[in-house]
């Protein structure tokens, strides 16, 4: 029988790492194409900051890297050493708060993509965020972070769906924006998820607050962190061969962002 709740979406990781799931090889493909390019030095120890269900830990430990899959969700990060003991696979998994985090060995690189940066609500947790990033970082280590800027004239009302399936289990996500405020910097999403299994159908809702940026907001940011400098920006077509200005016009951005020797 069909039944719905409003829940915390992070605390079903196989059905929300499913509904992104596509994006994943193309996601770790640009990481990697990145790593070659503006890299200082060999890339090995990577971390990946709200890692979630662990969809990119578990590929890029499948191609070599020695992974970190932070996350402040238990169920996430118990599905995350499923996965990797289900594929023999060999990760560090952290129960931390991506806010504020240490790590015991300096990191060549970190990864932030998908929006999980705008969780953190309030220019405190930003840089408390950035700041712990660098201090992880050895020098001439790299950070690529993603997503989505909101322009001045951006319009505040926004509906997406979506569907994945993997086997039997169907998931289609739809997200819509249920509040938005420039003034404080805040818009909520509201997310649906409607999963069918076979005969079974589970539908969960929940929303979350993000922090809202203007390109020049995140510049303000950054300049408040002076360790990082941006080596280029992508956008969420992740080609690597095709930067995006960094303009009053950019919408959906990926910056590779790299510590100072």
């Amino acid at each position: 029988m069909p039944y719905s709740t409003a829940v915390d979406c992070y605390d079903y990781p196989q059905y929300w790492d499913l509904s992104f799931r596509d994006e994943t090889p193309t996601e770790c493909d640009f990481f990697e194409a990145a790593f070659e390019r503006f890299g200082d030095g060999p890339i090995r120890r990577v971390l990946d900051l709200g890692c979630g269900g662990g969809r990119n830990v578990v590929e890029m430990a499948a191609r070599g890297f020695e992974m970190v899959g932070l996350d402040n969700n238990e169920a996430s990060l118990k599905y995350l050493r499923k996965r990797l003991d289900r594929r023999s696979l060999d990760a560090e998994v952290m129960m931390a708060d991506m806010a504020q985090f240490d790590v015991e060995e300096p990191l060549d690189a970190a990864l932030c993509t998908f929006n999980t940066f705008r969780h953190l609500v309030s220019e405190k947790e930003a840089l408390l965020h950035l700041r712990s990033v660098v201090a992880a970082l050895r020098p001439g280590g790299l950070y690529i972070l993603g997503f989505h800027i909101i322009p001045l004239n951006a319009d505040p009302e926004c509906h997406e769906r979506w569907t994945a399936q993997h086997g039997k289990t169907k998931v289609t996500t739809t997200l819509k924006v249920v509040r938005f405020s420039r003034q404080e910097r805040r818009e909520v999403l509201r997310f649906n998820l409607h999963i069918r299994k076979g005969d079974e159908v589970l539908r969960l809702k929940t929303e979350y607050p993000y922090r809202l940026y203007t390109g020049e907001e995140f510049r303000s940011l950054l300049r408040k962190v002076p360790e990082l400098q941006i080596r280029e920006v992508y956008d969420f077509w992740y080609d690597i061969e095709d930067p995006v200005p960094f303009d009053h016009e950019i919408s959906d951005a990926v910056f590779v962002l790299q510590k100072k020797a």
